[in-house]
């Protein structure tokens, strides 16, 4: 078994890093790809780099390119719900791009079931067992992700929300999911919010980053633990 870590930017992927036994790095194009054990499950780690085309090519990069049975993304997000407040954490149960009609993702090839995207139904059984794991852990949230191309912060938050219902926004996991659609590998998502309607903004992105990679790297790792321990 071998599962793929993908963050969007470094200081997400940062946590990860001092805890990767036998830590080797291959680069693949512009990717760089670390490979190792982690809670003693083998891993392929990237930093996809922001936006959905990049995350789209780093999860294949994951899936083709390493062997991925699974991609496991861990980060960050912006939450759209007034009840979710910084650091605490949101896990996919599905996701959807908020800025792309469903019609592209259906009608045409490769003519998609569904334009939401659900993540794997193990994953996210191991996350609800794995959140209880975590020592002093916020509110963890299970429920929709919505993904665009760009930052929420107060234009397009609203149509979002009536439209979509989202628990939280970012610019990569629907991305991830498709992908993983396409090839049959099971994901799941794991973003700890950084900024709200009431604390919104680049500057909070910016200043709750670190803390919030952190605790999703905690719960991760969790799932992590519980794939080792079930043996696959």
């Amino acid at each position: 078994m071998k599962i793929g870590i993908l963050c969007a930017c470094e200081e997400e992927l940062a946590p990860f890093l001092p805890e990767l036994e036998g830590c080797t790095v291959t680069t693949r194009g512009k990717w760089q790809v670390y490979g190792g054990l982690f809670r003693g499950v083998g891993t392929a780690a990237v930093v996809s780099g922001m936006c959905k085309v990049n995350a789209a090519a780093a999860a294949q990069l994951l899936i083709t390119g390493f062997g991925a049975d699974a991609v496991i993304n861990s980060g960050t997000a912006g939450a759209m719900r007034g009840d979710l407040e910084v650091f605490d954490t949101v896990i996919s149960s599905e996701t959807l791009h908020h800025d792309v009609d469903p019609s592209v993702l259906t009608d045409h090839m490769p003519r998609y079931d569904s334009a939401v995207f659900p993540a794997d139904a193990r994953l996210l059984a191991l996350s609800r067992e794995a959140a209880l794991r975590v020592p002093g852990v916020r509110q963890v949230f299970w429920g929709r992700m919505a993904t665009g191309e760009r930052f929420i912060d107060t234009e397009g938050r609203q149509a979002i929300n009536e439209r979509f219902a989202p628990l939280c926004v970012d610019m990569e996991t629907a991305a991830i999911a498709q992908v993983c659609c396409a090839f049959g590998v099971p994901y799941l998502s794991v973003r700890t919010i950084t900024d709200t309607p009431s604390a919104r903004g680049s500057d909070n992105f910016l200043k709750n980053l670190p803390e919030a990679a952190a605790i999703s790297k905690d719960v991760t790792a969790a799932v992590f633990e519980l794939l080792r321990e079930s043996g696959k």
